[in-house]
């Protein structure tokens, strides 16, 4: 399974078009595609929502959803632990 930080900026600063559609009709996210957890900045302009899935086309998909209202960022990224674990000698 591969990590993605999705990087998001509501468009014109704006998170109640994003609040409402969440309300209205849940995360949009496709099978395969599973939502870990997410942080919305102070001002409520940007989240940082983290991913995981085996198909980057299901992240796609899910950001098609989005798109009129958000714009994404998505890097691909791993656990502190994995990343520790590459340079434990040994």
């Amino acid at each position: 399974m591969a990590l993605y930080m999705i990087i998001e900026d509501f468009k014109d600063g704006d998170a109640a078009p994003v609040y409402a559609r969440f309300a209205e009709r849940g995360r949009l996210a496709p099978e395969g595609l599973r939502y870990v957890n997410s942080w919305v900045t102070a001002d409520t302009r940007r989240c940082y929502q983290v991913m995981e899935t085996d198909e980057r086309a299901f992240l796609t998909e899910w950001m098609a959803n989005w798109e009129d209202i958000t714009d994404f960022e998505v890097v691909e990224v791993i656990s502190s632990a994995e990343a520790a674990a590459r340079f434990t000698l040994g």
